[in-house]
């Protein structure tokens, strides 16, 4: 067990989720602070408008993330917040919010990483288009530009955008995330492009025009298939494992591998759709043929856009599918067995999903990986004693990371491990039902609670992965 001595060690957020403020000190509207206004768009009708309110508590947060040791916070930049029209006047309140949270960041010793965008687009620039707009390639780059300024001399690592597969895939496809209609798939692949082509844009500029030497990347979902194998199903530490002969067959380790690195639906449940164009300059053959009709116009100096080079990719890992050959070595994926140990979202634990997705996205891309997100939904609360004694989400963490050791002692170049998430927050269209934090805030007081995960975790970032015992 361990990883390499310069391991990165963080947590992650993003800016609706727990910022508040939402029309505080002249920030503008976001889709989602338009949605949440929509009547049944939102559990019980919760809002983003208080959140965890970091806005007002950032101080007191960061002091918190270095009671834990964190090394490095990912976190996002709320596009409005900055530019409240997306594209213009800049808001100078909403940039120094962010200076001075980099501030307070690199005081307490912890390194920030910064996403440009997740997910809260400016509702002034979706009533001209949104990313349906080939226009908003130039709104992101202003966008970038005005943040690169600002802060590039204080950040170095950088993040264009946050999983495109669900702002433009399920969320555009069945309405549940903003605007809350439904485009075609053509529409959305129309979409996807310009945000392909804003990322590399974006990438450009951060190049261009950073004060400190930047490394830059983003954050995908990955969407991953694992080969089945008795560890797979077996969460009984004396059962068989890896080490003890339970090792998956070649012929599934294969078709598993194919099914991550393939397009086999109109969806955008795909890795390659958005990775290939932005690290192999194309898109991948088998989507072009599927989406055919629908795939959008190409023109001459796209991809060169797009085929930014990366110094990381990052990507978004909660579970995963298990597949089997089946006849003439063709993937299937199998279901799990009952009982099989799930979250409070009822997304089942495959811990092998950081293993085999990090070692089949090294493979193909040959780009250092950091994991950007990684975490449990529990139902946690504070105890009678004042504790929030979260051990399942110890073991879910304790048993990824595992994994994510394994691949790199396999020669996969794993960079760091951002957990998901630092505080409980507002979990898009599942309002607070939901809470990922290693740290329990009470949404009526705003109190924070670290958890026993924290404390657990502060002793693991410590020893660097070598020791993840309990108690």
């Amino acid at each position: 067990m361990g990883f390499p001595s310069n391991f990165v060690w963080g947590a992650a957020t993003s800016s609706y989720q727990i910022e508040g403020g939402w029309n505080a000190d002249g920030k503008g509207p976001s889709v989602w602070d338009t949605l949440c206004r929509r009547e049944g768009m939102i559990y019980q009708g919760h809002t983003g408008d208080v959140a965890a309110d970091h806005y007002g508590r950032a101080a007191h947060d960061v002091g918190l993330m270095k009671q834990i040791g964190l090394k490095a916070y990912r976190f996002s930049i709320s596009w409005p917040r900055v530019m409240p029209e997306g594209v213009g006047r800049v808001n100078e309140a909403g940039l120094a919010f962010y200076e001075r949270l980099v501030d307070e960041l690199l005081a307490a010793g912890i390194t920030p990483y910064v996403t440009l965008f997740h997910w809260d687009y400016p509702q002034a620039l979706h009533e001209r288009g949104s990313w349906l707009n080939r226009e908003s390639v130039g709104w992101f780059e202003e966008y970038t530009r005005v943040v690169v300024s600002r802060l590039s001399d204080r950040v170095r690592h950088w993040m264009t955008i946050n999983e495109p597969q669900i702002f433009l895939g399920p969320s555009e496809g069945e309405g549940f995330h903003p605007p809350g209609n439904r485009l075609s798939h053509g529409e959305r692949l129309l979409a996807a492009h310009h945000t392909l082509m804003a990322h590399g844009r974006s990438v450009q500029v951060i190049r261009a025009e950073a004060k400190a030497r930047p490394s830059v990347g983003w954050a995908l979902v990955g969407r991953i298939k694992v080969p089945a194998s008795p560890s797979v199903w077996n969460f009984d530490p004396s059962g068989p494992t890896l080490e003890h002969g339970g090792g998956p067959r070649a012929e599934d380790i294969e078709a598993a591998r194919r099914l991550t690195l393939s397009v086999k639906a109109k969806d955008f449940w795909t890795n390659t759709w958005f990775a290939d164009p932005a690290l192999l300059g194309r898109y991948p053959e088998d989507g072009v043929r599927l989406y055919g009709a629908d795939m959008p116009r190409v023109r001459p100096g796209d991809m060169e856009t797009i085929h930014q080079p990366l110094d990381f990719y990052g990507i978004n890992v909660y579970d995963a599918e298990v597949v089997e050959a089946g006849p003439g070595g063709e993937g299937r994926v199998v279901g799990f067995p009952p009982g099989h140990p799930q979250n409070a979202l009822r997304w089942f634990l495959v811990p092998q999903a950081l293993y085999w997705g990090a070692k089949f996205l090294y493979e193909r891309y040959r780009t250092p990986l950091y994991v950007t997100e990684n975490g449990f939904s529990g139902l946690d609360w504070v105890d009678a004693d004042g504790k929030v004694r979260d051990y399942a989400r110890i073991d879910y963490t304790r048993r990824y990371l595992a994994e994510l050791s394994r691949a790199w002692r396999d020669g996969v170049d794993v960079r760091g491990y951002f957990h998901w998430s630092l505080l409980d927050n507002f979990e898009w269209q599942q309002g607070y039902k939901e809470r990922f934090g290693l740290i329990h805030v009470d949404f009526t007081t705003l109190k924070r609670t670290l958890k026993e995960s924290a404390k657990w975790y502060a002793g693991v970032i410590s020893a660097n992965g070598a020791d993840m015992s309990v108690g």
